[in-house]
């Protein structure tokens, strides 16, 4: 194994593959460094002398600028470089796009996956029931049939919180001391559970969230955007919808909304206004006939094959870490690059996170009025953060600064290695459905939950988020695979990662070999023959972008 890795030949600062101490030699470039402070793993090494404001360059794009002298074989951090990212321009759009080296998918072609087919000519990979609120003020309700319906449909998950708490209760009737109390243990071993009713439904996703009145129309616009994307998502049946009748997000908004994107929509779509009702009884009675039916005839609908192409991919990267960018993120864009041949499609979010690589992205798109699209959306985003007093430039959180990702450049140069080389076929605005087939760009976040909560009203039906710190993210509609950047990650948090990326750091495979595994468990997990571990733990986060102020 390498102990360090420049990763392109421009470069003049590298990646430490292993801890390095002082007086270590690396070999780059066929000549040898000797390291003169210790620079842990994952964190960047000087190739040669710099002097203040000389500039770092990694992935052959700026990354930083020098603020203190640093000498060759010297470490890189926040005390010696700072945030400077490359100019760019939709006027200098080449449309490299046009000539890309397609990857080789001979093996890939006559594969499919079990999937649900929509009228619409979608796929999905799951099938669910929504129950969702048009305003906050609804979410109580929402509990209230999420706790009436889960245990009784049969899709409640065995709870060993609820019973490690009864464990505690009554070892504490009982007379036990702190010791005791603190050396109780938690028994984790699966119980049963009754089959669910709807053997073809895999689950009724009850959403929650904190938006709908009390801010900008903008937001109640945007609002509704995102929950008629969620709504008309191949990977949703029907849907519930709850509203009070005075807030901002009217119930005519939202269907305006869903005219956008499906003007014939088919799916069953319940709508109860809770002003228009004499009781809440009244109401959620109603609702919760009216969503059984509707859940009967949801049920009908059976898994059938479909080709690759109707997989659209979601593509993130959280909790990173110094090889994100050169293990499970190159590993990621490997396989949207397969799944983009194959006539498929991928979404590429979180803005923030390509901060000085926007002209590789806008010299792959493929015309002009695109290139023109991202640079606005790119431009406008970054305005205004920094009249809102930030910037991307405080993108990267304190664990990814500590695990080697100094400045913002040198974290988004590794975070677009997720949208492979294909070409770029639409620049998407929040909360936009992606309707090319091919790469997509779509502006969200870099948050992770509001950047996945945006990609599934996008209408990715498969997520696939690399991380080298760790995080439970999921998503309620979306099947979400957590690709580990390191195999000690994948050792210390095995429940929460499908694939370890870290062979790819220690040599033992190929990004080609890995890419063919993630692919084929993609496959998997699509056609419901295997769970991610996010929907294993039940995790559906789903978190709104509120863009605008509260009023």
């Amino acid at each position: 194994m390498n102990n360090a890795l420049q990763l392109d030949p421009r470069d003049n600062i590298a990646v430490a593959l292993t801890d390095l101490a002082i007086g270590d030699c690396v070999y780059l470039n066929d000549a040898s460094i000797k390291i003169t402070e210790a620079v842990p793993a994952k964190h960047k090494l000087a190739m040669r002398d710099f002097a203040v404001d000389d500039i770092a360059i990694q992935y052959g794009v700026t990354v930083g600028k020098i603020t203190q002298a640093v000498a060759k074989g010297g470490r890189l951090t926040q005390g010696n470089l700072v945030h400077l990212a490359d100019h760019f321009s939709a006027d200098q759009h080449r449309a490299s796009g046009e000539s890309w080296p397609a990857p080789d998918i001979s093996a890939w072609q006559d594969r499919s996956f079990d999937g649900f087919h929509r009228s619409d000519g979608s796929v999905g990979t799951a099938n669910h029931w929504l129950v969702v609120p048009l305003v906050f003020c609804e979410n109580r309700n929402i509990e209230v049939m999420r706790e009436a319906f889960d245990k009784t449909l049969g899709y409640a998950r065995a709870d060993h919180y609820e019973n490690f708490a009864q464990k505690l209760v009554e070892l504490h009737r009982s007379g036990a001391n702190r010791e005791t109390l603190l050396s109780a243990e938690m028994d984790s071993s699966s119980t049963a559970q009754a089959a669910p009713v709807f053997p073809n439904i895999d689950g009724v996703q009850f959403l929650t969230h904190g938006l709908g009145c009390g801010g900008t129309r903008n937001d109640a616009q945007t609002l509704c955007g995102l929950l008629a994307g969620y709504i008309t998502h191949p990977n949703v049946a029907g849907a519930t919808v709850l509203s009070l009748g005075c807030q901002h997000a009217q119930v005519q908004i939202l269907q305006d909304e869903l005219d956008k994107r499906a003007p014939q929509l088919d799916k069953p779509l319940l709508i109860f206004e809770q002003q228009q009702w004499p009781s809440e009884q009244a109401m959620l009675s109603a609702a919760m006939r009216e969503t059984f039916a509707g859940l009967v005839e949801a049920n009908q609908i059976e898994r059938r094959p479909a080709p690759l192409a109707k997989l659209t991919l979601g593509v993130e990267c959280g909790g990173s870490d110094g090889f994100s960018g050169i293990s499970a993120n190159p590993l990621i864009g490997q396989v949207s690059d397969l799944l983009v041949a194959l006539g498929g499609s991928s979404i590429l979010s979180e803005f923030p996170e390509l901060c000085g690589v926007e002209q590789n992205l806008l010299d792959r798109c493929v015309d002009e009025k695109t290139a023109q699209r991202f640079a606005q959306l790119m431009s406008a985003y970054a305005s205004r953060a920094e009249a809102d007093g930030a910037g991307f430039d405080q993108n990267p959180s304190p664990g990814n600064i500590r695990d080697g990702l100094t400045t913002d450049a040198i974290k988004s140069a590794g975070a677009a290695k997720k949208g492979g080389t294909s070409p770029v076929v639409d620049a998407l605005d929040y909360p936009e459905t992606a309707s090319k087939t091919g790469l997509n760009l779509l502006c969200t976040p870099g948050s992770d939950v509001e950047s996945t909560t945006a990609m599934a009203g996008a209408h990715a039906n498969m997520m696939v988020f690399s991380t080298g710190l760790g995080t439970p993210t999921g998503n309620p509609i979306c099947p979400v695979l957590k690709i580990s950047t390191n195999t000690s990650l994948a050792q210390r948090m095995p429940d929460i990662i499908d694939l370890d990326a870290g062979p790819i750091i220690s040599g033992e495979t190929s990004i080609e070999n890995l890419a063919e595994q993630l692919l084929n468990l993609i496959i998997e997990v699509a056609s419901g023959r295997a769970q991610s571990k996010a929907q294993q733990l039940g995790q559906k986060d789903f978190l709104p972008w509120k863009r605008d102020v509260s009023l």
